[in-house]
């Protein structure tokens, strides 16, 4: 019996790092090639939008070695801009702000400002100390930049759905999720996603076809894309 539950357990350890492992569902390549096809991307569209924007690269906003964030400016800013914070994935132990500019070419040429965030990574940091850098960074964006205070706080992901009873209804919410990402990230972007709508909030959900977890994001260095021209809607829709 003990054997038998050994095995199941097993069985439930091993599906659920399926899961969580968005490498084992790309449509296009193997686990260890998306991941390099992936880093590969996201670096050469950094040096892209670092060599096409206005740049302040490695602006602390605390202490620690590892909090520090890259300011993207548009050739002709104003001094109210239009602001998109940007916090990159890699399982919370890989990846980090210096390959993930890559987005930003056709969000300055809109007049966005960018802002892209680093914070330390696992083992060496837990998640209790990544999710207090994240709220520390965006605090300090929001005193640098005032004008913005407010669309930041209204479009914060980082609060629960519970948590955002005093915010403005009309803010609008993207939830956005790969044809190819994992059964339980589909699962729960939809679980997410029809929360937000039941507590009143201003939600679409887009479901993007022939995409996995990594050609999703790697896809908004193009400005015709479909989450480029969502982004570009949200951001500097008066």
């Amino acid at each position: 019996m003990d054997i038998l539950k050994d095995k199941n357990r097993g069985k439930v350890n091993e599906e659920l790092e399926k899961q969580y492992s968005p490498s084992c569902w790309s449509h296009r390549m193997d686990r260890s090639e998306v991941i390099e096809s992936h880093i590969k991307e996201m670096t050469k569209g950094t040096i892209k939008g670092r060599n096409e924007a206005h740049t302040n690269l490695d602006e602390a906003y605390g202490q620690e070695d590892y909090e520090k964030l890259d300011i993207y400016l548009p050739p002709n800013s104003s001094t109210a801009p239009t602001l998109l914070i940007y916090f990159h994935g890699g399982y919370w132990q890989m990846l980090s702000k210096d390959m993930s500019g890559f987005m930003v070419p056709p969000l300055i040429e809109a007049g966005v400002t960018v802002v892209v965030v680093d914070y330390v990574l696992a083992p060496k940091g837990n998640m209790d100390t990544i999710v207090s850098q994240v709220r520390r960074s965006v605090a300090y964006i929001v005193q640098q930049y005032s004008a913005v205070r407010s669309d930041a706080m209204r479009n914060s992901p980082l609060e629960l759905v519970n948590n955002m009873k005093g915010l403005d209804r009309n803010s609008e919410i993207v939830v956005a999720v790969a044809q190819y990402d994992s059964t339980e990230f589909r699962k729960q972007s939809q679980e997410y996603y029809q929360a937000i709508k039941v507590a009143g909030f201003n939600a679409s959900f887009q479901d993007v076809t022939n995409r996995d977890h990594f050609d999703v994001i790697e896809k908004l260095v193009e400005e015709n894309y479909i989450l480029t021209q969502v982004l570009l809607k949200m951001v500097t829709r008066k």
